[in-house]
C-alpha cells in the first residue's frame, strides 16, 4: 500500500467569523509541541475535519475536500463542460490510474491516519478540561469511522489501518478486510464515539461538529449499506478474495443484516425524534403549511430541525453558478451563470403528480402535449406552460427549472429562463454554457445572487433517515406498519396524498412497498448525493446508468425543442460497481488486490 502521508496545511489567514471547518493548521509542529496547548491541537483537529466532502464542488472532484462526482455521475443530471470528470465516469473512460481514484482514496486515508494521531495525543493538552478532551477524541473516532465509510462506498472492501497510526515513512504491506468486518468495525466505532459526544452543540462556534445524533446516523447508514444487495449474498462478485483466497464480499444472503440497520435506525428515532430533530415545516405569509416552501427551505436554512450533519466551508458559490441559467441580456452578473449543471429527463420523469401518481400512471392526469395558463409555487401569476411540467407535485418546482420558469432573484426584475437553442439561457447563446439537457437543476440555488458563500452543505437530514429506516424493516419484516408509516411522513410534509388515503392505495406486499420507497427516496433526495450510491448498493445500476439518457432537443427552438431525445449513451457494466484501487497502490502493496474487472 502506498505510504499514507500527513502534512499540515499552510493558510495565512482564515475569517474571524469562520465556523470550525475554516481552521486549519498554519505551521509544522513536532507532536509535542502541536499538542501541547488547545491552541495548536484544535487546528490539527480542524484539518482531520478539512476531510469531510465538499459535495458542492463537483466540477472539479477530488482533491483534499473529497469533492464527489456523485451528481453528474448519476441519472439524476449531466454538466455542460468536457472537463469535469464525471462525464468521464458516464461513458466509461476512466480506470485506476485516474486522479480523482487516487484522491478519495489517499485523502480519506490521510484524514483516517490523523484523526488517529489526535487520539493517541490528545491527552497531552495542558490547557483543556478532561471532559472536553474526551468529547474530541470521540469526534476524532466519529470522522475516522465516517472516512471509512466514505471509502466503504466507493471502493467496497478496504483496509482497516492498526488502531496506532502508523508511522509516515512506514511501508504498509496489509490485505483488504471483507465489508461484513469493514461494516462492524465502522458500526462499533461510532458506537463509541457516541457514548462521549453531545446531542446539540455546546454554542454557536460548535455548528458543524459531530454530535451524538450525526454518529448515530452514519452508523445505520453503514449497517444499511451491509445488508443491501450488493453486498448481501452477492455471488455475482464471487471472484472478489484477497491473495490467501478470503472472500470480501458475502455469498449468502442474511436477513439479519436488514434487521441490525433497522434497528439502528429505529434506536435513532425514538431517541431524537421529536426533540432534537423534526421534519422542517414552513408556513407561507398567511401562515397556512407551504409544502414547496418547506421542501426548498429545508435545504437554504441552516441548522433548522431536520438537519443531522452539515459542512460549514463549501463551494456555494460555483455550485450556485451552475445552477443560475445564463439569462443573456439580464442587467447584473447576480442573476447570469451557466446553467451547465442540467436535470435529466430521466430524473424530471420520476417526481409525481399533485395528486401523487407517477406520470405513468393512467390515474395520474399526467399530459404529454399541448401548454396550459398554470401558476408555479413561485411565480406571481400564472403563465403559458408545457402540459408536462403543470400540476407536478411541489418538489418538482424545488428542483427543476424548466423553459418558461421565473427566476428566483427578483431584484432586478422578473426573468423567465429560456432554454431553446436561442433562448436567452439556450446553446447557441450560452456558447459554452448551457444545459445539455434543456432544464437546469434548481435545488440547494438561494433567492439570491448566485456568487456567495456562508450557508452550510447538508450531508444528512432527518427526511433521508425516514427513508432509510422505512426501506431497512420493510426487508426485514415485511408488512410492518412503521414502513407506510415513515414513506407517508415524506410524502406529508411534500403536499402530496399518502399512501393509504382516499383515491390512493397503499402498496401490497414487499415488492410493491421496495418499489414506492426506492422511488420516493429519489424524488425526496433528488441531486443530494444518493442516487449515484443507491442504484449500486441496490445493483440496479446496469439498468440505471447504462444505455442511453435523455433529454430536450437544445439544438432547436420551439417546438422541435420540446422533443425529447438522447443526449448521451452511458456505460456501466459489473466492474463500475467499484471504484478501481489506485494503480499505485496495488504496485506498492504486495497484499492488495484489485477490484475485479480493472
Amino acid at each position: 500500500m502506498k505510504k499514507l502521508l500527513y502534512t499540515f496545511l499552510a493558510l495565512a489567514v482564515f475569517s474571524s467569523c469562520s465556523k470550525f471547518l475554516d481552521q486549519v493548521p498554519d505551521d509544522r509542529l513536532t507532536i509535542e509541541e502541536t499538542f501541547r496547548t488547545w491552541e495548536t491541537a484544535r487546528k490539527f483537529l480542524a484539518d482531520v475535519y478539512r476531510r469531510v466532502p465538499d459535495e458542492f464542488g463537483q466540477r472539479n472532484p477530488g482533491g483534499d475536500n473529497n469533492r464527489g462526482l456523485w451528481t453528474g455521475g448519476s441519472d439524476e443530471a449531466d454538466y455542460v463542460w468536457s472537463f469535469v470528470q464525471s462525464n468521464e465516469v458516464n461513458i466509461g473512460n476512466w480506470d485506476a490510474s485516474s486522479g480523482f481514484v487516487g484522491d478519495y482514496w489517499r485523502n480519506f486515508y490521510r484524514g483516517i491516519r490523523a484523526a488517529s494521531v489526535f487520539m493517541e495525543n490528545a491527552d497531552r493538552i495542558t490547557d483543556l478540561s478532561p471532559a472536553l478532551i474526551t468529547q474530541y477524541k470521540a469526534e476524532a473516532r466519529a470522522l475516522r469511522a465516517m472516512y471509512y465509510f466514505y471509502l466503504m462506498r466507493i471502493y467496497g472492501p478496504i483496509i482497516l489501518l492498526p488502531e496506532e497510526a502508523p508511522p509516515v515513512e512506514a511501508d504498509l504491506q496489509l490485505p483488504r478486510n471483507s465489508f461484513e468486518e469493514c461494516v462492524a468495525y465502522v458500526a462499533a466505532e461510532l458506537e463509541k464515539a457516541a457514548a462521549d459526544l453531545p446531542v446539540n452543540p455546546r454554542n454557536d462556534q460548535d455548528f458543524g461538529r459531530i454530535t451524538k445524533g450525526a454518529a448515530l446516523a452514519f452508523r445505520a447508514n453503514a449497517l444499511m449499506y451491509g445488508a443491501s444487495p450488493l453486498y448481501n449474498g452477492n455471488t455475482d462478485f464471487a471472484d472478489m478474495k484477497n491473495k490467501d483466497g478470503k472472500q470480501l464480499i458475502s455469498q449468502t444472503y442474511d436477513v439479519q443484516k436488514w434487521k441490525d440497520a433497522a434497528d439502528a435506525y429505529k434506536a435513532f428515532l425514538n431517541e431524537f425524534v421529536p426533540g432534537t430533530y423534526d421534519l422542517f415545516k414552513k408556513n407561507n405569509a398567511q401562515g397556512v403549511f407551504d409544502p414547496y416552501l418547506s421542501c426548498r427551505d429545508v435545504i437554504l436554512t441552516d441548522w433548522n430541525s431536520e438537519v443531522i450533519f452539515a459542512r460549514v466551508g463549501n463551494s456555494l458559490g460555483p455550485r450556485q453558478y451552475e445552477l443560475t441559467p445564463y439569462h443573456n441580456g439580464a442587467s447584473s452578473r447576480d442573476v447570469k451563470g451557466s446553467g451547465g449543471l442540467g436535470a435529466t429527463q430521466n430524473m424530471v420523469d420520476a417526481f409525481f403528480m399533485n395528486n401523487g401518481r407517477s406520470i405513468t400512471d393512467p390515474q395520474s392526469g399526467y399530459v404529454a402535449t399541448g401548454f396550459s395558463d398554470f401558476q408555479t409555487p413561485y411565480d406571481t401569476e400564472a403563465r403559458n406552460i408545457y402540459n408536462q411540467w403543470v400540476n407536478r407535485e411541489p418538489r418538482f418546482y424545488v428542483n427543476i427549472t424548466f423553459d418558461g420558469s421565473l427566476w428566483l432573484n427578483k431584484d432586478y426584475g422578473e426573468i423567465i429562463s429560456r432554454f431553446n437553442n436561442t433562448g436567452n439561457s439556450g446553446k447557441q447563446t450560452g456558447g459554452g454554457d448551457y444545459t445539455t439537457t434543456g432544464y437546469v437543476v434548481r435545488k440547494a440555488m438561494g433567492l439570491g445572487k448566485w456568487d456567495t458563500d456562508g450557508r452550510t452543505l447538508i450531508l444528512i437530514r432527518l427526511a433521508e433517515i425516514y427513508l432509510s429506516y422505512a426501506e431497512c424493516i420493510n426487508e426485514a419484516e415485511p408488512g410492518n406498519a412503521d414502513a407506510l408509516k415513515y414513506l407517508n411522513l415524506i410524502r406529508e410534509r411534500a403536499g402530496i396524498p399518502q399512501y393509504g388515503s382516499a383515491g390512493l392505495p397503499a402498496p401490497v406486499g414487499q415488492a410493491e412497498m421496495r418499489e414506492a420507497i426506492r422511488k420516493e427516496r429519489r424524488v425526496e433526495l433528488a441531486f443530494e448525493n444518493n442516487r449515484f450510491f443507491d442504484v449500486r448498493r441496490w445493483k440496479i445500476a446496469e439498468q440505471t446508468e447504462n444505455g442511453p439518457i435523455y433529454g430536450l432537443n437544445i439544438t432547436s427552438d420551439m417546438p422541435e425543442f420540446l422533443d425529447v431525445v438522447p443526449f448521451e449513451t452511458r456505460v456501466f457494466n459489473r466492474r463500475h460497481y467499484f471504484f478501481p484501487i489506485p494503480s499505485n497502490d496495488v504496485n506498492n502493496d504486495r497484499e492488495l488486490v484489485q477490484n475485479p474487472g480493472w
